[in-house]
């Protein structure tokens, strides 16, 4: 049999803490065992490296050369083995890699940007690639391990993902900065007949996210024109007589403003999600943190 598989963690340990006190029940005492346990320890290690390894003088243990000379070696195998059991401690700063994010329209103008800003100044080393947020395809992605984290809203995240709420968002009513004739607050009723812009990433159509709530207080929204992204909005809307539910923390803008109405729709969650079998990587662990930071530092509702 190999010498090497006959030789133990705990015999290391007996070598090198003899070397330190040179005294059996010192030893002993130290590690918890026996004066017969540390000295059947040290019978085993005499016959695996053919020396006598310690002399017994008066109540001391006197090292033989070939225990001097092992025990630089067993010091540092020793520290390798405990830095095996010791936490990883993240350093954003030393971190390099790569880390794919997808986000939605609203999420890479609210959120992004700040981060983007923490992440050049506190990890340069890493490399961000951002994607278009395309909520039938996220599953198969993420599971793939294509992207790493996703900002989004609840129901477009599937429900085997990992996920933590960033913020409540709000909805307002806002139109070009030029428009008039505004009587506040205005009604729903006002509001629901005023033609209408709404954001539609997913489906190029003419719905909006709040129509149920109208219709739930038997009011038919008046949806003139359809985009994909919220960007779009501001400039739409000083060029035209529309009006648009535009969320907070996207304000304010020079181009448009905030008109006062009687009441406004159920606020909204914004969340980021991962894969479960990024719940313990640092990287991830450190950016939704930041995330999180920033969102609740940033909160903005009416």
């Amino acid at each position: 049999m190999n010498g090497i598989n006959k030789l133990d963690i705990k015999q290391l340990r007996v070598l090198n803490t003899l070397l330190e006190l040179k005294n059996l029940s010192q030893v002993a005492r130290k590690m918890g065992l026996t004066q017969q346990a540390i000295s059947e320890q040290l019978r085993k290690m005499r016959d695996l490296f053919d020396d006598r390894l310690f002399i017994r003088q008066g109540n001391s243990m006197v090292a033989t050369p070939k225990a001097q000379t092992l025990g630089p070696a067993v010091e540092q195998i020793l520290k390798q083995l405990d830095a095996l059991l010791e936490p990883d401690v993240f350093a954003p700063e030393t971190y390099k890699g790569v880390i794919s994010i997808s986000a939605t329209d609203y999420a890479t103008q609210a959120l992004l940007p700040q981060l983007f800003n923490i992440t050049r100044q506190q990890a340069p080393g890493l490399k961000l690639i951002v994607r278009e947020f395309e909520s039938d395809k996220v599953n198969q992605l993420i599971s793939a391990g294509e992207l790493d984290l996703l900002i989004s809203f609840p129901e477009f995240i599937p429900d085997n993902l990992a996920y933590a709420t960033l913020l409540e968002e709000q909805h307002l009513c806002i139109t070009g900065c030029h428009n008039s004739g505004f009587e506040p607050p205005l009604s729903l009723a006002t509001i629901a007949a005023l033609p209408q812009l709404v954001v539609s990433p997913s489906r190029a159509n003419l719905k909006g996210s709040h129509d149920q709530w109208f219709a739930n207080k038997g009011l038919s929204r008046n949806i003139v024109m359809s985009v994909p992204s919220f960007s779009a909005v501001p400039n739409i809307l000083q060029t035209t007589d529309m009006i648009a539910f535009y969320p907070s923390r996207l304000l304010p803008n020079d181009k448009v403003k905030e008109l006062p109405v009687a009441a406004l729709p159920p606020s909204f969650k914004v969340i980021v999600a991962w894969h479960p079998r990024t719940n313990d990587s640092p990287i991830h662990r450190w950016l939704i943190e930041q995330l999180q930071n920033l969102s609740a530092a940033n909160a903005r509702l009416p």
